[in-house]
């Protein structure tokens, strides 16, 4: 596979407007009412043209002036038949426009025009991607596929209360990292860190989950000068702004999450104990309508209780290395460890309908794709489970989808261009981006990749390195920035 080759495929916005784009200039305005044309019902009539002020209006000044027009005026409020004019224009533009008057952000920012928009097939999907710089400072980044724009995102409020210090000693530290972790990764990760950056009582945020809901982004959990944080913060892309929400039933750092039937779930992860970390088997459910948390039964490790020796189950602690939302249930992989070793045990399925948790399949659970000791990611595209399992040499891996009646793996993409580093809390992401698996991944030179395969000849069945081409859907340098998560709205 000639991985310099990259060809550039764009996925067609779904928009019923007819209009040619290209990827380095935004696309123009639609058409819309003018002096000339009759009014449109309900709308004010147009302020004074350029002309009549004697100035010489601009084609960017005509067009604004004309969208005006169209909508009500500069400080009037939008009429709503003059709201579908508003909903057809690209998200891109809405940052801007909101800056034009109070009637134009509200108008905007209001839950009547994203509704529009989905009733007229004029959603977006965007890629957002969370990112860490230093410290209890993260970065969300927002990537438009098809203009290959990228919008940063307002900072999040405050991750750690000031008061969130317990000025640990250097032996109870080592304690608890050596007794927990959600990867061999994650957890020299850590300690690393701790050792170069940091002072004994203080240590680094990280170990959020993230998941999205009803067109949001949500922020849950992590931990932070040995606390584990029950905190949510929530990020509405209308208003473009970071709000902290009802918290957790329960601290959790490096659990996982998946939206499902119309709430966001968050299983597993660890909390803080007397003697340390401990692994939690617990979950609750978000209602993002109520605002409410409620609490799941908690996952029975059943694998884990056919241990030979009391000692064994002492020592090897059940965790949810992974979950995704398949087939209208929750599906979570698990192991075993005791640091630095991990052992899979397969996983167990959660059934909303009848609240309780079931084995997994054998071939689903064992032979899931491990990103790292201890993590195991999946994503659902077109109903279809898929995984990336990197190869022994942390230069490329493979990616995998799930054959349900067979019960096993297979292979559909045989090497994927990714580069692993010991310093990453997550050194490649995938992402479901208009219908088609993508991988986001951080190259040596600090550029951000966000990239899809294509199967070229109708291989599927049968692929090879030499009949994929990989194209590069946008590129940005991060810097040091190190992943963290990545999440697709559909707004």
């Amino acid at each position: 596979m000639q991985a310099a080759s990259k060809k550039r495929r764009i996925p067609r916005r779904r928009s019923h407007a007819n209009s040619s784009r290209t990827s380095s200039t935004p696309p123009p305005l639609p058409p819309l009412p003018s002096a000339t044309h009759p009014p449109i019902h309900g709308c004010a009539e147009p302020p004074p043209t350029a002309a009549a002020t004697g100035r010489s209006p601009s084609s960017s000044g005509r067009r604004v002036e004309s969208l005006a027009s169209a909508t009500g005026g500069w400080d009037r409020p939008i009429v709503p038949c003059c709201s579908s004019i508003l909903a057809r224009l690209p998200r891109i533009y809405y940052l801007k426009l909101k800056m034009v008057s109070q009637a134009w952000r509200a108008a905007i920012t209001s839950s009547e025009l994203s509704l529009l928009r989905r009733e007229l097939g004029l959603t977006e999907e965007w890629l957002y991607v969370l990112t860490k710089v230093e410290a209890n400072k993260l970065d969300c980044y927002a990537l438009d596929p098809l203009l290959r724009k990228w919008q940063r995102l307002p900072p999040m409020p405050s991750l750690v209360n000031e008061e969130e210090s317990t000025g640990r000693t250097q032996s109870s530290w080592f304690q608890m990292w050596d007794v927990v972790g959600s990867s061999i990764r994650i957890a020299d990760f850590i300690r690393g860190w701790f050792h170069r950056r940091y002072g004994l009582d203080q240590m680094p945020f990280c170990g959020c989950s993230v998941g999205v809901a009803d067109g949001c982004l949500y922020v849950f959990g992590g931990f932070s000068k040995a606390v584990t944080l029950n905190r949510v913060w929530r990020y509405n892309p209308y208003l473009n702004v970071w709000q902290e929400v009802s918290p957790m039933i329960s601290g959790r750092a490096f659990s996982k999450a998946a939206f499902l039937q119309s709430k966001l779930y968050v299983v597993g992860g660890v909390s803080r104990g007397r003697n340390g970390l401990l692994p939690l088997q617990s979950g609750e459910v978000f209602d993002p309508k109520t605002g409410t948390w409620s609490e799941l039964p908690e996952m029975p490790f059943v694998k884990a209780q056919v241990l030979p020796t009391a000692f064994l189950a002492d020592v090897l602690k059940p965790i949810a290395t992974g979950m995704a939302s398949y087939k209208g249930k929750l599906y979570v992989p698990q192991s075993l460890y005791s640091w630095p070793f991990f052992f899979d045990i397969g996983g167990e399925i959660f059934d909303p309908e009848l609240n309780t948790w079931e084995t997994m399949p054998d071939g689903l659970g064992d032979g899931w794709p491990a990103r790292q000791a201890g993590t195991k990611l999946g994503i659902v595209v077109n109903e279809e489970l898929y995984a990336l399992e990197p190869s022994s040499s942390l230069d490329s891996g493979q990616i995998k989808r799930y054959d349900s009646e067979q019960d096993t793996w297979k292979t559909i993409v045989p090497q994927v261009p990714v580069h692993d580093f010991t310093d990453s809390e997550a050194p490649f992401l995938l992402a479901g981006l208009h219908g088609k698996v993508h991988v986001i991944t951080k190259e040596a030179n600090n550029n951000l990749q966000v990239m899809q395969a294509v199967l070229q000849n109708n291989t599927e069945n049968s692929p090879s390195e030499e009949n994929i081409i990989w194209n590069i859907l946008a590129s940005k340098n991060f810097g040091s920035a190190e992943l963290v998560s990545c999440q697709v709205l559909d707004v």
